[in-house]
């Protein structure tokens, strides 16, 4: 899929304006307790020796996932950062622990160098902007995660677990035949199990 395959409508762009808006709020106002609470949760994920948790590393104003990150990590995950190949390509990973060195990457982003090794997750922590019930997510609209999800589906499979702040939530957002569903999304109050019908 090219990126000219995620033409983004006015609603969305609508959408994502007031949703970053909230994030910023919800994230002023909730910051590291809201990241704690979600890692208290990982007892709900399966990991293990041979699990690999693609994580990443928080822009200002989305939940932080590396408490979480490190509680599956306890429990034997290696883990991994994307990386930017390409506009139009999925995102790789590659392995990283606390402490190593990152490289600044497109976008603000922040990512493990050459040097670290390329990993496939099993397991894949997504930031958003919003999400619904049906586990439908508003993005930045680049469609990295969208690529990067099906490829990963295609590829054997992952889980998908949307992380949030409550309040992110949208009785509905939109959705595209190229938008990749969450298995799952966690927020400082609980988690949310997505039934497909």
């Amino acid at each position: 899929m090219t990126s000219s395959s995620f033409p983004d409508s006015s609603l969305k762009q609508s959408l994502r304006r007031e949703a970053l808006r909230l994030r910023r709020a919800e994230s002023d106002r909730l910051g590291p307790a809201a990241a704690q609470a979600v890692a208290a949760r990982a007892d709900h994920l399966t990991v293990g020796e041979g699990s690999v948790v693609g994580g990443y590393w928080p822009l200002p104003g989305e939940l932080d996932p590396r408490p979480l990150m490190e509680a599956l990590a306890a429990r034997g995950a290696a883990l991994a950062l994307p990386v930017v190949v390409a506009p139009d390509a999925p995102l790789a990973f590659r392995g990283w622990s606390s402490g190593d060195r990152l490289e600044s990457g497109p976008h603000g982003t922040v990512h493990p160098t050459q040097a670290a090794p390329l990993l496939v997750p099993t397991l894949l922590l997504v930031p958003l902007l919003a999400f619904d019930a049906k586990g439908f997510r508003l993005g930045f609209g680049g469609g990295y995660y969208d690529r990067t999800l099906d490829a990963l589906r295609r590829g054997g499979g992952v889980v998908a677990v949307g992380l949030a702040f409550a309040a992110q939530q949208s009785p509905a957002l939109p959705s595209d035949p190229w938008d990749q569903p969450l298995d799952i999304v966690f927020t400082e109050e609980g988690l949310l199990t997505v039934v497909r019908a």
